[in-house]
């Protein structure tokens, strides 16, 4: 039974990661070349970031919390993860 639900998880993964939206492998995108994979707060317009974007892309295990940030810790801090890298080159070719 376990080995089924290993099985079905794996494929879940994989579904997920096809399911990425375009805003989120672009916000994923722009940790890629940055010191420790460090995500935007803002977009290239001076837009702070979805916040579901950001929440999703961690629940998805592409995007993980870095550190609070005292002066506003309703921020999200974070930082592409391994899975996430993986995404982006898989999507985004460089």
């Amino acid at each position: 039974m376990s080995e089924g639900l290993q099985n079905s998880g794996q494929a879940g993964s994989e579904k997920l990661a096809t399911q990425a939206s375009a805003t989120q492998l672009k916000w994923l995108s722009s940790g890629m070349d940055q010191a420790g994979g460090k995500l935007p707060l803002f977009d290239g317009n001076g837009q702070r970031i979805n916040e579901r974007t950001i929440r999703t892309c961690i629940k998805n295990g592409w995007a993980e919390p870095w550190f609070s940030n005292p002066i506003k810790p309703d921020w999200l801090v974070c930082k592409i993860t391994k899975a996430g890298r993986a995404l982006v080159k898989r999507f985004i070719p460089r």
